[in-house]
């Protein structure tokens, strides 16, 4: 890949990063101050950044908690940052489950809570209810990732599996009002299922999140399908008058970003097209129609004159069949590149947070000559994706997109050139 492609694809990378800022997103949505006290609580791989942002621009004191990946802190003033494990949640995520309900014991009807929720919340949240352990939620965490079911479906089952998740966390806060800042990172951009929801509930009962589990094959451990055979605990619905008054407001999201993206490209004298901000399903196979898209497109000009560049975003996934290395925006760029081998376009994809899955990099560059040079270098590309091993191919072409942790989170992105 020329060095104009990768530049200008990165630059694409950090206009839909730069529209989820997070002061940029908090400060048309600040509510107004109550009479009594504001506690902050919230969740995310980007929550401190939001925290931090919300410090500078409330005028008044906040005090709370904000729970976000190890690695993802920043400072703070007065709202207290907790660390804890994602994908697979962690003894430090228990604990900082247990803080955030301390943090809303007590309030009163005079009270506000700004509650600052993006993408990761779910894993980083771990409250298994009783007759469960923290082992039981980790498996079935497990048991998720590794079934290729939508992300919908997954928090879906979550909710029902937590004593945090599903709106628990808003219904603790009663009687205080709680506002909801959203940052979303799933297709649709459904507040209650990012981060699953800790407080936004949603009508999901358990009978569905066990036709979900069926429906998908999700091979749960015994002692949790027994459990979830009950009907103990279910998540509260959302006409609960627990939740009356409260406010939800999704302030950033993917279809913004990818609307930024396309207004930097039209700038640069690159015509931008955007497939849909909201695409699931597997990896790979997303990947194949992208590639037949651009292959109509550099060979036919159809549906698309060239040059342009072709945007798209939502949350794919990665049903697991082997041992490699690398997330879903490294796998979609390997199955890109092989089924579009020859074509003339160059592209990237990336997790807006920074990180793709649960390594270094957020994504990938890649181009119709990628497979053929990993071929060069000793390697079977389609075997790299067979085994779900796209880290590895990346690395081997130095193709690895790596920015480091964004801030913010909004879901995938994906940018194909074709000049």
């Amino acid at each position: 890949m020329i060095d104009a492609d990768r530049d200008f694809l990165t630059a694409l990378f950090d206009a839909a990063v730069a529209a989820a800022d997070p002061e940029r997103a908090l400060a048309a949505h600040l509510p107004a101050r109550p009479k009594g006290r504001v506690v902050v609580i919230g969740a995310g791989k980007g929550a401190a950044q939001l925290a931090a942002a919300l410090e500078r621009l409330w005028d008044g004191p906040l005090q709370g908690v904000v729970v976000t990946r190890y690695g993802y802190a920043c400072p703070t003033r007065s709202i207290r940052v907790i660390e804890a494990a994602h994908p697979v949640p962690d003894e430090a995520g228990l604990a900082a489950s247990a803080a955030l309900f301390d943090a809303v014991r007590g309030l009163t009807a005079d009270d506000l809570v700004i509650a600052l929720i993006c993408g990761g919340g779910s894993a980083l949240l771990p409250c298994p209810p009783d007759g469960l352990t923290l082992a039981d939620e980790a498996a079935l965490n497990r048991a998720l990732l590794a079934s290729g079911a939508p992300i919908a479906v997954m928090n879906a089952i979550r909710k029902q599996v937590s004593g945090i998740k599903g709106g628990r966390l808003a219904a603790a806060c009663h009687p205080a009002r709680v506002v909801s800042l959203v940052v979303s990172d799933v297709p649709g951009d459904d507040p209650a299922q990012v981060a699953s929801g800790p407080t936004v509930p949603d009508g999901t009962d358990r009978a569905t999140a066990r036709a979900l589990v069926s429906a998908w094959r999700i091979d749960l451990p015994p002692h949790l399908a027994d459990w979830f055979a009950a009907d103990a605990g279910a998540a509260p619905r959302p006409d609960d008058p627990v939740f009356a008054g409260n406010e939800v407001h999704v302030i950033a999201s993917a279809r913004l970003s990818l609307e930024a993206a396309a207004a930097r490209a039209q700038v640069a004298g690159v015509p931008a097209v955007i497939l849909s901000d909201a695409i699931e399903g597997e990896s790979r196979d997303v990947a194949r129609v992208h590639a037949a898209i651009a292959r109509e497109v550099a060979t036919r000009h159809r549906p698309f004159v060239p040059p342009v560049v072709i945007l798209s975003g939502g949350e794919t996934t990665v049903t697991l069949r082997g041992t490699g290395r690398g997330g879903r925006n490294s796998e979609f760029l390997l199955s890109l590149a092989l089924s579009a081998e020859g074509v003339g376009f160059s592209a990237l994809a990336a997790d807006t947070d920074g990180i793709d899955g649960s390594e270094d990099n957020a994504g990938a560059f890649g181009d119709g000559g990628s497979a053929g040079r990993l071929r060069t270098l000793g390697h079977d590309p389609a075997a790299l994706l067979a085994g779900n091993d796209a880290y590895t191919a990346f690395a081997a072409l130095d193709d690895l997109f790596a920015p480091g942790p964004t801030g913010t989170n909004v879901n995938d992105f994906r940018a194909i050139l074709i000049r």
